[in-house]
């Protein structure tokens, strides 16, 4: 391996040099002291025997060439390229400041130090799009101008297939550009992987015919698995710069589902086959690389497997009161079958992306496991000619600065000190069922493991892990204690590129006396604390039919008040709080009229799409989710943040909202008659163009750096109610 030096810089993150936050910085040793902290403790980090890796805090032997472990005290030789070490010579992974190192795995294209002449070329990233065509003309239209876009955008060698779907499931052949050949599977029942790859010709070995999987023992590997199989792939996924025109040509004739759709009647849609479809090509053709199935879905899905209404529109899709009374006939299955498609996605290590756009539901409360457990992206618009949809599918295939830097085929272990145990995950990962010692006895989330796979993983993925504190009973013993702690990510992907890489982030906390409070209240974070409640009470809100969100976060807020606030007993007038505690109570009174806790006025699509985006976004994101932020611009003062609420509003400012889902931009009523009247065009009025201007240029940058893309609203006092609706959407509710 090559360590790179300089990718602790290089991973600087708004949320900490190593991209992880924990809810408390200062840990109590007991159990007890622990649950008396009220909100739990937690880390929210971003990946990208005792297995820790080497980092600054080992104690190191430089005469014997040995490192002492943090974690776990174990002695570890050096490897023999390590021979030159000495106290004046010492690798990068022992700097204080490179307590996040990345490493290039040996043997992948790229780690140019060990990188052998017959190094393999870097695997190719593999698209698979999944398109409905049970929408009208001018939705589909939409969808071809974005595809198109999405084509022109993918690295030449990169591999493309295509699936469309209405009432029955075509797979086309790319490969086959003389006319347009298709693969037709029937909508009406579930698919197994053996019969699609059957019906493919992918699963004949021995029989006459049909291609055969070369398996070549001896040839290389990616990621630990034989290189894909060029027989027969070559029909469904080929290269961009090979099928370009073929799939320009096919999405030109594309055309809305032909099935006719009886009076009262939804379309009939089998979404359900055509994802079979699409994971069961994948695995048979493109096994250990990582790969992507984007569905582009514009309705629910009416038949076959994961159909969540029926055709009849007499029947209403289920609401969250359907839910709560058991009163939606095909909910359990439809979240039954996605279980098992995600089960399929992450034995393969490949991803389910979903892009809705419609005004009906299409079903991501059942989709839900499957695109959360592969680490897929989901983005929900009205349309596919809405901008939300337009520019968030365009900047998955965009590279530079624009770049969600896609990875695949992550894993993540956590290594820690005796004393602390791994609940579990919560974000978007599977548990890849690694128990140990470490493996707490209470689970949250994916737990029973300290090993979890991510499938797809990016820039702004996040992911909470919550921790239990278990003392021996040596450590508790006096002149045993060690006032530090360790925690330690170790991180496993492919990158963009094609390179296996490795992260490694090592922490350093202290332990402290649970009843000394100070040493607790300064290593509190109330950022990451409001999150991690967030994420976690939407877990119990999933998992638990008679929880009650509102009355468990008031109860929380209380305890953690009455525990670290500063008061004189029976006289509230003497309560404060500290600094780091201050703007707490804000957060929680926020997140119990959120979307995350109060689903009244959204349907279940809805509340999974926002549930999911909370559960893998960084910190400083969810914030945002949680408690919208309101910017001032005025003549008076530079931009500056206000309190979120309607008297706020004035006629000579300018307001901007940041709901993180959207972004409003409000013109006082003087402000909109002063640009009506063009004076931001006069010479002497440059200070006003440079007003109006200023909140439009800080929108493009919260939008540029953000996926999904926000909508952006642009209104004036007394000339749009979107403004003063959101606000006393938020003033009112309960």
């Amino acid at each position: 391996m090559a360590a790179d030096p300089s990718a602790a810089a290089a991973a600087a993150d708004p949320d900490g040099p190593d991209a992880v936050r924990l809810t408390w910085n200062a840990w109590p040793r007991s159990k007890v002291e622990a649950s008396r902290c009220v909100v739990p403790l937690a880390a929210a980090i971003s990946p990208p025997p005792c297995s820790a890796l080497l980092n600054p805090f080992a104690r190191v032997d430089f005469a014997a060439k040995i490192w002492i472990c943090p974690l776990c005290f174990s002695r570890n030789h050096f490897p023999p390229h390590y021979a030159a070490i000495s106290e004046s010579n010492v690798p990068a992974e022992l700097f204080q400041q490179c307590s996040t190192v990345e490493y290039l795995v040996a043997g992948t294209p790229g780690g140019a130090p060990f990188q052998q002449g017959g190094s393999p070329a870097p695997p190719p990233p593999v698209f698979l799009f999944v398109i409905d065509t049970c929408v009208i003309e001018e939705e589909l239209e939409y969808v071809k101008m974005s595809m198109r876009k999405a084509v022109a955008l993918l690295p030449e060698h990169a591999l493309v297939g295509l699936v469309t779907f209405g009432t029955q499931v075509h797979l086309h052949e790319l490969g086959f550009s003389d006319l347009s050949k298709i693969y037709v599977f029937r909508g009406t029942k579930e698919i197994s992987k053996e019969q699609i790859l059957d019906q493919l010709g992918l699963a004949g070995a021995g029989r006459p015919g049909f291609p055969k999987m070369p398996q070549q023992p001896g040839g290389p590997q990616i990621n630990g698995m034989h290189p894909p199989a060029t027989a027969g792939v070559n029909r469904f996924l080929l290269p961009v710069s090979e099928c370009e025109c073929t799939l320009s040509t096919l999405l030109d004739e594309l055309q809305p589902d032909q099935w006719p759709v009886e009076t009262r009647n939804r379309a009939i849609r089998c979404t359900g086959v055509a994802l079979s479809v699409a994971a069961g090509l994948l695995g048979a053709c493109m096994p250990g690389t990582g790969a992507r199935i984007i569905a582009l879905l514009g309705g629910p899905c009416t038949e076959g497997p994961g159909m969540i209404v029926s055709k009849d529109l007499s029947e209403p899709v289920r609401s969250h009161k359907d839910l709560d009374k058991d009163a939606a006939p095909h909910f359990q299955k439809a979240v039954k079958f996605y279980d098992g498609l995600a089960k399929q996605l992450v034995s393969q290590g490949h991803v389910l992306d979903v892009f809705a756009s419609a005004l009906d539901q299409v079903g991501l409360a059942e989709m839900k496991v499957a695109i959360e457990r592969t680490g897929g992206l989901v983005v929900l618009s009205e349309s596919f000619g809405h901008s939300v949809f337009k520019d968030s599918f365009k900047r998955i295939f965009e590279g530079g600065e624009q770049s969600l830097d896609l990875s695949f085929n992550g894993t993540l272990e956590i290594n820690c000190s005796k004393d602390i145990k791994v609940q579990g995950i919560i974000g978007p990962c599977t548990s890849l069922e690694k128990k140990g010692a470490l493996c707490a006895d209470t689970v949250v989330g994916q737990g029973n493991t300290t090993a979890w796979k991510m499938c797809g993983l990016d820039r702004n993925t996040s992911l909470t892990v919550f921790f239990d504190v278990s003392p021996s009973e040596r450590s508790s013993q006096p002149g045993h204690q060690n006032p530090d702690l360790y925690i330690q990510f170790v991180t496993s992907y492919q990158h963009p590129e094609g390179q296996m890489r490795i992260r490694v982030t090592t922490i350093c906390r202290k332990w402290v006396d649970g009843s000394n409070t100070e040493e607790l209240v300064e290593g509190f974070d109330q950022e990451t604390a409001a999150v991690v409640l967030a994420r976690y009470i939407s877990l119990k809100m999933e998992m638990e039919e008679e929880f009650d969100a509102t009355r468990w976060l008031d109860r929380s807020l209380i305890r953690l008040c009455s525990r670290f606030g500063d008061y004189r007993k029976d006289d509230p007038s003497s309560f404060s709080l500290h600094s780091n505690f201050s703007l707490f109570p804000q957060f929680m009174f926020n997140l119990r009229r959120s979307q995350f806790v109060q689903v009244f006025n959204n349907s279940p699509d809805e509340t999974a799409y926002f549930r999911m985006l909370l559960n893998r976004e960084s910190i400083t994101n969810s914030v945002a989710m949680i408690q919208p932020s309101l910017i001032s611009f005025s003549f008076d003062s530079p931009p500056s943040p206000v309190f979120l609420d309607v008297a706020s509003i004035a006629a000579d400012r300018i307001l901007l909202l940041d709901a993180y889902f959207s972004v409003v931009i409000f013109h006082g009523m003087t402000i909109a008659q002063w640009r009506n009247m063009r004076y931001q065009n006069q010479p002497e009025h440059q200070q006003f163009a440079q007003l109006l201007q200023a909140p439009h240029e800080e929108a493009q940058i919260i939008i540029k750096g953000r996926f999904p893309v926000p909508r952006l609203v642009v209104c004036d006092q007394h000339g749009s109610q979107v403004f003063c609706e959101h606000l006393q959407r938020l003033a009112v509710q309960s």
